[in-house]
Order: structure tokens, then C-alpha cells, then sequence
């Protein structure tokens, strides 16, 4: 155990020295080894042993998200990361916390635009139960009318908890909202109490048995088991779950680019105002993708990047600002948000913003600056893959939403690459005047003075 942390040490400082690489040279990642086969059912699995820790870790990647959820009916695919928990013909209502927590390990889930996924982390010896159990649910969750009347509820609760309370909860749900007009991606995933209300048992049902199927789930295994027993044990449990004989539908809307800016004023119950300006990105797979993370990281990782220094430190317009490159499967959003300090204006805010945007645009970025956001970049990613679930998480990831395992093993290297004239390329490529659409989220209180961003 001490020398494998010694180990993980040195790596990290390997990448780490005086907050840049070795100048002239590239810290090989380390490698994930992985197995990857399809049963005939179209279940596929990635497994990669790993003996590190007594410990392993299951995922089902569902390839379906709140993209896919049915018009006017938002929110199902989140409401099945709960009904997933409930009973099911073989285990009683919560029983996947009795497998993991009993055993001392644990299990969650999480919904996105594009994707489902399941998880639990257990003691090695007790991977062939969770195998049994993840193939149960997928096999005969009982979707009756108290699991979904319950989780339902459960799911309206968590919309008041999340946007409707928090004094800026709504204002990141409008920036997904305003910021497409055509994709469903505009639908937040969350949902909406109006659409729950509004769904039947049938509904649920429906959409259940269109997604809910071995041809459309990724089961990712890695920790400490042996390859062919594992094997065994998913022939044995998941083999049997029959795929439906309907294909499987999906998303075919394009979201039209940009041709003007688009603006909106909005009211909430924040005190202080808030600016947040979207662009229009490219799709996750896109190698891009790569270089607008290191924009991320260039523009708010830290105390000491631009944005904080220049709104908050220096000029003192913001209380808080961010950015972040929303990645999605199709379609992907690059977000720009800034909670104004006391007495400042949003038209001045956002002037920053952009300025700040532009300087990346009319100018490289040091080579010192690059490495600092790439190395933070992938420090964070590192450290993610010292576990098992952070493993798994990769795997699936490059799996699922990239469509090709492998790419977990290049990626970081093709991200080392990135140079200053990359990131100029994309800043100019995607973050252009028509290609924007500003958010001002205003108090209440201030309603009764429209500005003349009013639309």
C-alpha cells in the first residue's frame, strides 16, 4: 500500500514541476488496460482488471438523457436514475443499498443530456452479487404506479430545491434554455413539474421499454476480479436479458448555427445581478473539445486566472465569476457567467467578459499559461483515475459519449499537444459576435425599470 502511494506521488509530480511540464518534453499518461466485447444480446462491456485494491467498481452506462426525453414530457430520463432504485421482481425497494452500503461500499447515479449511469463500488468478493442485481433491474424493475408516483414526487422536490429556491438556480437553468432553439438539449435535464404532473403510468412505461435495454447499455467493470470468471458471471446473468425487436430511436434534430446575437433579460430572487453569455460549441468527440477544456482553465481555473483576476481582483466589477465548456454528445456549449458585485452594472460586466474573450482571440497565450491549464487539467484527471469508479468512469465516457474506448488512453497526450496557436484558432472559430447569446438576470425589485435589452 505505501509504495503504491509513493508511486502515484511521483507520478503527479512527474507532470507537476514548478506548475509546468518539463520544458521540450511530455509526461506519458498512465496507460488503462481493458478488455472490450459485445454479448448477443448488443450488451457491450468494458472490464480492466486492477488488483491495486480489494475493491471493485460496476457501471451501466444507459445511452439515453434528457436529450431523449418525449415532447412535452421532461424529465423521464431523470426519473428513472430513481425508479431504478425501487423494487424490482427479485429485490425489494432499495435493496441496491443493502448490497453495498451493508458491505461497506457504496452506490449512486447521475443523468445527463446523453446518458444514464448506475454505479456501486463493494469489496471484491461481493462483485458477482452486484453482476445479479444490475442484471436484474435492467431485466424486471417494476414500473407500477407507487414507484413512479413516489419518485415523481421525489423528482418535483428536487426541481424546487434546485432552481426554484437557490437565488440563481433559475439563472443556470435559463442558459440552457435560451441557449438552443431547435435541439432538445434545451430542455434542462431536471425536468419540469408541468410535465411530470402531466405524465401517465403508460408514458413511463413507454419509455422505459424503448431505452431500457441490453443493446442500448455500456456494463464497465474495473477493480480486483479475475477476467474469466467475471466473464462467466455476466454470460450467466446479463446473457438471458432478451433485446426488444424494435430499433432504437434517436435524436436527428441539428441545432441551426448561429447567424446574429441574441440577448434576454430575466427576473429572479437574487440580489445581486448576474451576466451569462453562451456560445455554441462542437460536439464532444470533436478534438476541439480538448482545446476549449484548456480555455476553460485559462479563463477561471483558480485564483489566478483571468477572469477572476481581472473582474474581481482588479477591476472589482464581480463577486464571482466562471466559465466552462459544457461538453455534449451533439451540439456543446461554452458558458461565461459573472454574479456582479455590489452597485455594479451588467453592461459593464459583460464588457469585461468579452474583453477578456477578446484578448485570447488578438493574442497568444505564453507558453507558461498553456501549461499551467493543461497541467491543471490533468492533475485533476490523474488523480480521478487513482480509483476503480474513477477508472470506470473514464472508460465510460470514452465508450459511450466518445464512441471509442481507446480514446481514454489518448486523449490527455493529444491534450499535451495542445498549442497557444490552437487555442487562438478555436477562440476565434466559436467565440464571434453572432455566435453569442447574453443572459441578464436581474432582481425582481428592479423589474418595474426595464433596460432596453428587454425582449
Amino acid at each position: 500500500m505505501v509504495r503504491n502511494v509513493v508511486v502515484r506521488l511521483s507520478l503527479i509530480l512527474s507532470i507537476l514541476v514548478s506548475g509546468q511540464l518539463l520544458s521540450g518534453a511530455q509526461t506519458r499518461m498512465p496507460q488503462i488496460k481493458f478488455s472490450d466485447r459485445t454479448l448477443p444480446n448488443g450488451l457491450r462491456v468494458i472490464s480492466a482488471p486492477d488488483p491495486s485494491s480489494p475493491t471493485v467498481a460496476i457501471q451501466v452506462w444507459y445511452h439515453v438523457g434528457s436529450k431523449d426525453d418525449p415532447d412535452k414530457r421532461s424529465g423521464f430520463a431523470h426519473l428513472f436514475e430513481h425508479i431504478m432504485f425501487k423494487s424490482t421482481k427479485n429485490m425489494k425497494s432499495e435493496m441496491m443499498d443493502r448490497l453495498t452500503e451493508d458491505v461497506g461500499g457504496f452506490n449512486n447515479a447521475f443523468t445527463e443530456d446523453d446518458v444514464t449511469v448506475y454505479y456501486e463500488v463493494v469489496p471484491s468478493n461481493y462483485l458477482e452479487s452486484l453482476i445479479w442485481a444490475e442484471a436484474d433491474r435492467l431485466a424486471s424493475l417494476n414500473v407500477d404506479e407507487p414507484n413512479f408516483k413516489s419518485e415523481r414526487d421525489v423528482v418535483k422536490e428536487e426541481f424546487r430545491q434546485s432552481i426554484l429556491a437557490p437565488p440563481y438556480g433559475r439563472f443556470e437553468f435559463l442558459l440552457q434554455e435560451k441557449s438552443y432553439k431547435e435541439h432538445p438539449y434545451k430542455r434542462p435535464g431536471i425536468g419540469s413539474i408541468e410535465d411530470l404532473d402531466a405524465a401517465s403510468l403508460k408514458d413511463v412505461q413507454e419509455f422505459h421499454s424503448t431505452y431500457y435495454r441490453p443493446d442500448n447499455a455500456t456494463l464497465v467493470v474495473v477493480g480486483d476480479f479475475d477476467q474469466k470468471q467475471l466473464d462467466g458471471w455476466i454470460d450467466k446473468y446479463f446473457g438471458p436479458v432478451s433485446k426488444p425487436d424494435r430499433p432504437l430511436p434517436r435524436v436527428n434534430i441539428k441545432e441551426p448555427s448561429r447567424t446574429s446575437e441574441a440577448r434576454f433579460t430575466e427576473y429572479g430572487t437574487n440580489d445581486l445581478p448576474a451576466v451569462g453569455i453562451t456560445y455554441l460549441t462542437t460536439r464532444q468527440a470533436d478534438p476541439d473539445s480538448n482545446v476549449l477544456k484548456v480555455v476553460e482553465a485559462i479563463l477561471s481555473a483558480g485564483e489566478s486566472s483571468r477572469l477572476y483576476h481581472s473582474l474581481v481582483y482588479e477591476q472589482q466589477l464581480a463577486a464571482e465569476v466562471n466559465s466552462s465548456s459544457e461538453l455534449r454528445e451533439d451540439a456543446s456549449l461554452f458558458v461565461v457567467t459573472a454574479v456582479l458585485s455590489e452597485g455594479k452594472k451588467p453592461a459593464d460586466v459583460e464588457k469585461a467578459l468579452l474583453a477578456e474573450i477578446k484578448k485570447l482571440q488578438d493574442a497568444p497565450v505564453s507558453a507558461a499559461e498553456l501549461e499551467k491549464a493543461k497541467n491543471q487539467i490533468i492533475t485533476d484527471e490523474v488523480k480521478q483515475r487513482e480509483t476503480s469508479n474513477g477508472k470506470a468512469l473514464a472508460l465510460g465516457e470514452a465508450t459511450v459519449l466518445l464512441a471509442d474506448p481507446s480514446r481514454v488512453n489518448t486523449d490527455l497526450a493529444h491534450l499535451q499537444e495542445i498549442t497557444a496557436a490552437d487555442v487562438q484558432r478555436v477562440m476565434k472559430k466559436y467565440f464571434s459576435d453572432t455566435n453569442r447569446m447574453v443572459l441578464y438576470y436581474l432582481p425582481q425589485a428592479s423589474k418595474s425599470a426595464p433596460t432596453k435589452e428587454d425582449k
